[in-house]
């Protein structure tokens, strides 16, 4: 049942043209909370444990400069995946399920309006940090 609404809400939010029209930009910034102890997004972020987070949304994996991603995120590099709505959802839902032997230790995000306004708050931000 989960599994549904969860997909019910990336269905939504491809529908939409925009990554992030259903979701709320303050309570993405409110969840990102869980995420900053290893990773950063803004005009002075730099990477961490994880790499900084500009420009994520609809991005190619592996692209930030400077950060040793593993190999299983190198290899779907190489394939040309994508951080589309699609792969962000399921990603910060389960991130071992997407990246199995990848390095990012958090188990995921439970609630499915939790993903859709974390991942709001991570499209506001350009490549440079700067804001949309």
């Amino acid at each position: 049942m989960k599994k549904l609404g969860l997909i019910a809400t990336t269905l939504l939010l491809i529908a939409t043209s925009s990554a992030f029209a259903d979701g709320d930009i303050k309570k993405g910034k409110k969840v990102f909370t869980k995420c900053k102890a290893c990773h950063a997004v803004g005009e002075k972020a730099k990477n961490k444990v994880g790499p900084r987070l500009n420009g994520v949304v609809g991005s190619g994996w592996g692209t930030i400069e400077g950060f040793k991603y593993s190999k299983t995120l190198l290899a779907g590099k190489e394939e040309g995946r994508v951080w589309d709505i699609e792969t962000l959802t399921a990603y910060l839902n389960k991130p071992k399920k997407v990246i199995p032997k990848g390095k990012m230790a958090f188990a995921g995000l439970k609630k499915d309006k939790d993903i859709v306004n974390v991942i709001a708050y991570l499209s506001q931000f350009n490549k440079d940090g700067t804001m949309k």
